[in-house]
């Protein structure tokens, strides 16, 4: 960060060579040090002269004045309780000396500079000439930097809760600033737009009316001479966008059509008669004038669009605007600002009260239907090649996306105009292509594909909206799909068609052969795309068909085996839930048999996976096909009766022996693990209570795999037992349930012997699944976790796993936390479900004293935790779940912990706490403590974590850097475990 030349000597020099870093190429190192000078500069109080000299300074750099202007604009809205009251006029003095200096720009210099005093003028109460001095001081001739100034004002304001003001004061400069200057403002934009023609169209202008609008009436506006000026600059190049963005916003104001309805009646023929620009844009090809107008008329009927469904007729010219912006949108740019339009009018007008709307609307729907479908087509390639983007990979996915949101609106227009005529027009493009190009399509050639592939995407846009009993068009249509052509676009479009209509297939089984044959036949196609469109569509049939095909189970294997290994894991995945749908519905009697044709070829090849896997590549194959022999257990669960032994059972305890030799094998290769263990997951979930022949083994090896490999997925399989066999479940004796709460010590363990070997930064996952596993050990034993001799450690735990900073294992530490913590009171965090033979949720005396004697021991250092970790380091969503922690602390022990926050804030490095600010924080809860309100300390914390402390947290976090460096004191202590 060395600096050269003149800037050496300059006091500002170690400043702008830190900006010189952050900007040049250098090595990572250097920036990220030069970032943390920069970040402690902005927080100092040096900073305030600093970012003047180097405004002030001619040799600074446009990018340093930048740089200098937002530090100013973070200073005066954070830390303007640095500078002493009396300094506040010569600070409003020196700002305005500089904006007379950039009132010419540049003008992200001048922005920022504008917000600085807008900033200043919120917290400045005294100040009440605020106008009135800055148009004085800045003179006539800063026009545009008096506009800007007037613009940023009312935002600034608006966002005024992240200044230092109370909620009483924040109100009152409100109506000082903005509702008592409302009226002046307006005549000044006024006379400003008439004075000159360049006022008129001047985007600044229209920017400041804008923001205005928050304040100065809607109504107002409208009688005003300046509505003219701003229906007028929608004919100016330079103020076209600015206009478009001033009428939206007084479309917002306008709502609430019962309180505007005259504003509406004055505004709307204004807005009709914008209604010629629409053709005018599209013919002269004006790209952004044209998206302008669209969104113009789009979110006039967004927000009328109650109004339009009371009265059709009145607002049909504006329905018809927006199918017009629609139709005319000739590089499908345009068209996705009406999307919402066209969905919130289908909200209202497919409810009864506006049945009269949905009949004057059904055409323009109709029209819609088609306008669509047109829009639904590739584009045609400018070199006939077979690649309509022509290697444009990121254009194509936009349009993938944009047809997506197109396909939205074709069921809003089903909604309204009902599935039958929607399905129709598309089975009418569809026959109009086979009648015209059908002869001459070959295997190789599809002549006009776009035209046949855009009406089978609408198709299967609006499958979900068809009922299975449909029975007009998909009876002609279906035959017809299923002689579709081979080229790959339309084949694959056609078959993800099918795949959207099984339901309906279920119901109409003669149309189930042909359909089946087609998808299947897409095994053998060249087509990646098209593979993969076969599997999910074969999943689909598989799921929702599976009655009509359980009598070919076995010639199906035969299927399944021939293309399962030439498919990508994805499509293995949606084949194999296909078939195993189908075997779902099997007779008990047969469910072992087809488990055993099925998944012996599988285990076979996991066996010969697994004696072949030596590199990355090997071991993720065997992997996926691990998850393969979950999906059979996750769908074939027959039902039988207690007494009786559970084919699947029987087949699980065969296979079982292979799934722990991979898991011992391959201690090392996480993806392995995660998938053997959530095979023995399902098997705990599929068949729950029956497993327990299995129990004694399953319990071994997840112990074990979990000492050897330190993997969290064997905590989360322990999990799945520990929920199906806990205390009082059906069909679990006492001697097996308290041998789960013993394996669920046991697991926990190994976790306290693994977080003293390794820092808890090397174990998140494993630490969120042991906490999450602790979550629900706390839901099914209660009265055995809490006074047992590991719950002490666990809570130290705990403690440590608060000094991460992800949010995963950093929630689940939390959740534990604020259920623990409920068994001090009389209403603890329970399972709203309670079985007849489950313990009441009662909270024994003994449980409460055991819970508020640990947080009486380790209660200080969770302080410590949840306060250092909103300061520095926790993710903004974790904040909730740590006020909540706070909140039952205060609960349990109000006394002790409001002296434990006193001593936390006491540790915090000197100088870093504003004036008063730990007592503003502390006197509201000691106040209530001392008087007993421990009621109103749990309403006075739920205000203080969301409002006071939170706001402590983020100021103290904004002015302090985040590394902990130095806190001496609060730095977490490594855990330590010797049992």
């Amino acid at each position: 960060m060395a600096a050269t030349g003149a800037a050496s000597q300059q006091p500002f020099a170690p400043v702008l060579a830190a900006l010189s870093t952050m900007q040049g190429n250098v090595e990572r190192a250097q920036k990220i040090q030069a970032h943390t000078y920069l970040e402690k500069f902005q927080k100092s109080p040096e900073a305030w002269t600093t970012t003047h000299a180097i405004l002030q300074s001619s040799s600074s750099s446009p990018e340093a004045k930048l740089f200098a202007a937002t530090t100013l604009k973070g200073k005066i809205t954070h830390d303007l309780d640095q500078l002493p009251r009396a300094s506040l006029a010569p600070l409003r003095d020196s700002l305005l000396a500089l904006l007379t200096t950039f009132r010419d720009g540049p003008r992200p210099v001048r922005t920022q500079l504008c917000v600085c005093l807008a900033n200043l003028a919120i917290q400045m109460t005294e100040w009440k000439d605020v106008l009135q001095l800055v148009g004085s001081t800045l003179g006539s001739d800063a026009g545009d930097c008096i506009l800007e100034f007037l613009r940023v004002l009312p935002e600034e304001v608006t966002e005024g809760r992240k200044i230092n003001l109370t909620e009483e004061e924040l109100n009152d400069r409100t109506k000082e600033l903005l509702e008592e200057n409302a009226a002046q403002v307006l005549r000044l934009l006024t006379q400003y737009s008439q004075s000159s023609a360049s006022a008129a169209d001047n985007p600044y202008l229209l920017e400041c009316i804008t923001s205005w609008l928050r304040e100065i009436p809607a109504a107002e506006v409208i009688k005003s001479p300046i509505f003219d000026t701003v229906i007028a600059a929608l004919s100016s190049e330079r103020a076209f966008e600015a206009a478009i963005d001033c009428i939206c916003t007084i479309f917002k104001e306008t709502r609430d059509v019962d309180e505007s309805i005259g504003v509406i009646q004055k505004l709307y023929p204004r807005i009709v008669a914008l209604k010629p620009k629409i053709a005018s844009a599209a013919e002269a090809e004006d790209l952004e004038t044209y998206k302008g107008i669209t969104r113009l008329f789009a979110e006039a009927g967004e927000a009328w669009v109650v109004l339009i469904a009371r009265m059709p007729t009145e607002f049909r010219s504006l329905v018809a605007a927006v199918l017009e912006c629609c139709a005319r949108d000739w590089d499908r740019d345009s068209i996705s600002l009406t999307f919402n339009f066209w969905y919130e009018l289908k909200q209202y007008i497919t409810l009864e009260k506006y049945i009269q709307a949905r009949m004057q609307f059904a055409d323009m729907f109709s029209e819609l239907v088609d306008i669509m479908v047109k829009h639904l087509a590739f584009p045609t390639s400018s070199t006939n090649g077979t690649d309509p983007f022509e290697g444009d990979r990121e254009q194509e996915e936009k349009f993938r996306e944009f047809r997506h949101a197109m396909g939205d609106v074709l069921k809003d227009c089903c909604a309204v105009i009902g599935v039958t005529e929607c399905l129709g027009k598309a089975f009418v493009l569809i026959q109009q292509w086979v009648s015209t190009y059908g002869s001459q399509a070959t295997s190789t050639d599809v002549p006009h594909w776009q035209e046949l592939e855009a009406p089978l995407f609408s198709m299967r846009a609006m499958g979900r909206m068809v009922s299975p009993e449909e029975s007009i068009v998909l009876p002609q249509v279906i035959p017809l799909i299923v002689q579709i052509p081979n080229q790959e676009r339309i084949r694959f479009q056609a078959i993800m068609a099918l795949g959207r209509y099984t339901e309906w297939t279920a119901q109409h089984p003669e149309f189930l052969q042909p359909q089946l044959n087609y998808i299947i036949s897409g095994f053998q196609h060249d087509s990646e795309e098209v593979l993969r469109a076969a599997a999910l569509a074969f999943r689909f049939f598989g799921a929702d068909c599976r009655k009509l095909l359980m009598d070919n189970a076995t010639q199906l294997h035969a299927f399944y085996e021939s293309v399962l290994d030439s498919l990508p894991p994805a499509s293995q995945e949606e084949l194999t839930e296909g078939v195993a749908a189908v075997l779902s519905v099997q007779p008990p009697d047969k469910i072992y048999d087809m488990f055993k044709l099925y998944c012996d070829p599988l285990i076979s090849r996991l066996m010969s996976l697994a004696n072949n896997a030596q590199d990355e590549k090997g071991k993720l194959a065997l992997a996926d096909y691990l998850q393969l022999l979950t999906i059979f257990v996750q769908w074939i669960q027959p039902y039988v009766s207690p007494s009786e032994e559970n084919p699947a059972v029987k087949y699980c305890q065969e296979i079982f022996p292979v799934l722990s030799t991979i898991a011992d094998n391959f201690t090392s290769f996480p993806a392995i693990l995660e998938r053997v263990c959530r095979c023995w997951r399902h098997m705990v979930i599929s068949y729950r209570t029956a497993m327990s022949p299995l129990l004694p083994s399953l319990a071994r090896q997840l112990a074990s795999g979990f000492e050897s490999s330190r993997q969290g997925c064997f905590l989360w399989a322990t999990d799945s037992i520990l929920r199906e066999f806990s205390e009082g479940a059906e069909f679990v004796d006492q001697a097996t349930s308290t041998a789960i709460y013993q394996f669920f010590e046991q697991q926990a363990l190994s976790f306290l012997r693994i977080l003293n070997d390794l820092p808890p930064e090397d174990l998140p996952d494993v630490i969120e699944d042991f906490f999450r596993l602790l979550i629900d050990a706390l839901i099914y034993y209660p009265y055995q976790v809490i006074p047992s001799t590991v719950s002490s450690p666990i809570f130290s735990a705990a403690l440590t796993a608060l000094t991460l900073e992800q949010d995963a294992p950093l929630t689940a530490t939390l959740h534990y936390l604020r259920d623990f913590l409920s068994y001090g009171t009389l209403n603890p965090s329970n399972s709203a479900f309670e079985s007849e033979n489950r313990q009441t949720s009662t909270n024994p005396p003994e449980i409460q004293a055991a819970v508020k004697q640990l947080v009486s021991s380790q209660g200080e250092v969770l302080v410590q935790r949840i306060l250092t970790g909103m300061m520095f380091s926790f993710p903004r969503d974790c904040f909730p779940d740590a006020s909540g922690v706070l909140l039952v602390l205060f609960e349990l022990l109000p006394q002790e912990v409001a002296v434990w926050v006193r001593r936390t804030i006491e540790m915090l490095p000197a100088g870093t706490l504003k004036p008063g600010e730990a007592d503003r924080l502390m006197n509201g809860i000691s106040d209530k403590v001392q008087k007993g309100e421990i009621r109103k300390v749990r309403t006075l914390l739920q205000d203080l974590t969301f409002g006071l402390a939170l706001d402590f947290t983020n100021s103290y976090r904004r002015r302090n850097v985040a590394p902990r460096e130095g806190l001496g004191r609060l730095e977490a202590s490594r855990f330590r475990f010797s049992g």
